[in-house]
């Protein structure tokens, strides 16, 4: 399906849902329409149960997603009063990236700059092709990387290599995107498709509730202490204890068999 005037795509296959920036004409540059589109794509991987796994790529070779266009910061960024009323209309896609209860995967080609590099740090994990690069123009263009992706960027990389790339504005090459922790796996282009595929597909067919349980644990052992919903853990615990899946998932051993999750 086409969502912003086609410069979002979203296609559901073997349980995995695809989503696709596609603007190579601006290197998958993200307008506020393509956040929307992102918005809606993301609200329905997330309400159907037959998407076990969330993939995210950029349209062509160049680019993952490059960052903001720039060519809307006239119009929709001029000043600090503009830039609120942006960050207004696009924290939908945003919180809905943030909040995703499914395992999401970033698979990258080419660029991946400012607002793009936001989006992948964002996954849950990044798998890039050889020769992709990233960094954070931010410096270049006098504006400040908001606190949420800064938060996401300090985490993975700490809070030295995280000043260098703030300060610098530099670009990393892949190979040091990947020493430095801020990507998880480095493939050979022609192979990425073919690796992101198999390794989702493997999270497909594992049980849900417990990849659930999963990503949302370490979710709270992440945020601040007096942020953290102390019964949430517990509760998360229980469901999987009580699931047809459970059930499933020990049957299954006995009679040694793959078992077939259907995340109830």
């Amino acid at each position: 399906m086409e969502y912003a005037d086609g410069k979002m795509l979203a296609d559901k296959e073997s349980g995995i849902g695809w989503m696709t920036f596609n603007n190579p004409a601006r290197r998958n540059a993200m307008t506020m329409e393509m956040w929307q589109g992102a918005d809606a794509i993301l609200a329905d991987f997330e309400a159907d149960p037959e998407v076990r796994v969330i993939v995210l790529k950029g349209a062509g070779d160049k680019a993952f997603v490059s960052g903001a266009d720039i060519s809307q910061f006239e119009k929709n960024r001029a000043d600090a009063a503009a830039a609120a009323r942006y960050s207004a209309a696009t924290d939908a896609g945003r919180q809905r990236l943030a909040t995703a209860e499914k395992p999401v995967i970033a698979m990258i080609r080419g660029f991946c700059m400012g607002g793009g590099l936001g989006i992948a740090m964002t996954c849950d994990l990044r798998f890039a092709a050889e020769g992709s690069e990233f960094g954070i123009p931010a410096a270049r263009l006098g504006i400040a990387y908001n606190f949420e992706n800064v938060r996401s960027l300090v985490g993975l990389v700490g809070p030295a290599r995280a000043k260098d790339i703030l300060f610098s504005g530099r670009r990393l090459p892949a190979e040091e995107a990947y020493a430095v922790g801020l990507i998880d796996r480095v493939v050979p282009a022609a192979e990425l498709e073919g690796h992101v595929r198999d390794y989702a597909a493997g999270l497909a067919v594992n049980a849900p509730l417990s990849i659930r349980a999963s990503k949302l644990t370490i979710r709270e052992v992440m945020a601040d202490r007096q942020e953290r919903e102390a019964g949430l853990i517990e509760a998360l615990a229980k469901a999987c204890f009580d699931s047809a899946d459970y059930r499933e998932g020990r049957t299954a051993f006995m009679e040694k068999r793959r078992p077939v999750f259907t995340g109830s």
